[in-house]
């Protein structure tokens, strides 16, 4: 009875660190977005990615905490935390290597080919890179678990791979496409970490 009230206890502690985790990067956003349109008019978007410049590199690192707009935080909002937690619900480090390495990908992917003067922004890298880590994990690792987590995934937000696609002009599908290549990269990456075998360690002392 004591080892289930732990057991619990923990998941409950867990959980909590999840939603702040989650709830204060979602709050970030919104801040960031507050400020840029009540103090400086939307001119922070200028600190996105612009493809093929020096200081457009910076935007690399920016770009997923500026929106153009609060439709567009709006429409980023849900689905960031459904798949934010879907990554973090086994592990919460993986959420923060997935993060990482999707938003290098992504955004270097789009400074390399999206076309010339144009910028780049938003949060919805992040997302693809969810969505591709989740559904990658489960071919990579093939466990039961994780293939479960994709197929719930590719049942909720399988829509989202027309999104990769060149589409409706004012949206960044390079954005997408490079975030979900991320994801998959991430996904491979910490799979091969986790099964790795360790080397064979021989004493030579023990062949004496």
């Amino acid at each position: 009875m004591m080892a289930q009230k732990n057991r619990l206890q923990t998941i409950q502690g867990v959980f909590k660190i999840q939603v702040a985790v989650l709830g204060g990067f979602v709050s970030f956003l919104w801040f960031i977005e507050a400020v840029d349109q009540l103090f400086f008019r939307g001119a922070l978007d200028r600190f996105g990615v612009w493809p093929r410049t020096a200081v457009g590199l910076w935007g690399i690192l920016l770009a997923p905490l500026l929106h153009a707009g609060f439709g567009h935080l709006a429409a980023n909002t849900v689905p960031f935390l459904v798949l934010g937690w879907f990554v973090m619900v086994r592990r919460l480090r993986d959420f923060f290597v997935v993060s990482v390495i999707v938003t290098l990908v992504s955004g270097l992917g789009i400074w390399l080919v999206a076309p010339s003067n144009t910028v780049h922004l938003g949060a919805s890298g992040l997302i693809f890179g969810y969505f591709g880590f989740l559904l990658l994990r489960g071919y990579f690792e093939r466990s039961f678990s994780s293939i479960v987590w994709s197929m719930v995934v590719l049942v909720l937000y399988g829509g989202m791979i027309w999104g990769a696609l060149p589409q409706q002009i004012g949206i960044s599908w390079q954005s997408h496409l490079f975030g979900f290549i991320g994801g998959g990269a991430a996904a491979y990456w910490l799979t091969r970490r986790r099964t790795a075998v360790p080397p064979l360690i021989i004493d030579m002392d023990d062949l004496d």
